[in-house]
């Protein structure tokens, strides 16, 4: 999605959905199994997306750095056409259902920081995912927002895409977003 090209940009409240019935990583594995082969392509084309550009980086950090046979990314924030889908706190200005679709969007832009270095074609599967959460007092429901990442990359990757994973509650994150998502890959 080029900067100049409006008109193809996903609706960012809606190409991310979150699925109406929430599902687990294995039952989307299941739903999905073709191995590390998945058609990564196929399954974002389903859901009404494409790789998006790299986001710039916010400081100074690369968004993504190869070692050996993994990737690494940079915390990844929900940008979508340079602005972010949500500010503010789980529990307070940002409902929970508005953090998952969040999440979302930061996988999506995990993937696009893959892609860039090495190209989504070499992953052979996820290896883990960090979520960070910026919750309000009492918001103890980390799981659940970041939740929609690892949906999100079982989705894309079916059983490649079940992963380990943190989900950690913090009191702020960068720009005032609600979340923010790294993950490591493994790739060929």
């Amino acid at each position: 999605m080029g900067t100049g090209d409006r008109a193809a940009r996903p609706d960012r409240r809606t190409a991310c959905r979150v699925p109406e019935a929430a599902e687990t990583v294995s039952a989307v594995a299941e739903s999905n199994v073709s191995g590390p082969n998945t058609d990564w392509r196929a399954n974002l084309d389903r859901l009404g997306l494409k790789v998006p550009e790299v986001v710039a980086p916010v400081a100074a950090y690369l968004p993504a750095v190869r070692s050996g046979a993994q990737v690494y990314t940079s915390g990844q924030l929900p940008f979508v056409a340079g602005e972010l889908t949500a500010v503010g706190k789980v529990g307070a200005e940002v409902s929970v259902e508005e953090a998952v679709l969040a999440a979302r969007w930061c996988a999506l832009n995990a993937l696009a920081a893959v892609h860039d270095l090495v190209g989504l074609d070499e992953v052979v599967r996820i290896v883990k995912v960090v979520g960070f959460v910026a919750s309000a007092p009492g918001f103890t429901d980390q799981p659940l927002v970041i939740n929609g990442a690892s949906e999100f990359l079982g989705e894309v990757f079916g059983a490649a895409g079940a992963h380990a994973r943190s989900a950690v509650g913090v009191f702020e994150l960068p720009k005032n977003t609600p979340v923010e998502v790294e993950l490591i890959a493994e790739v060929r």
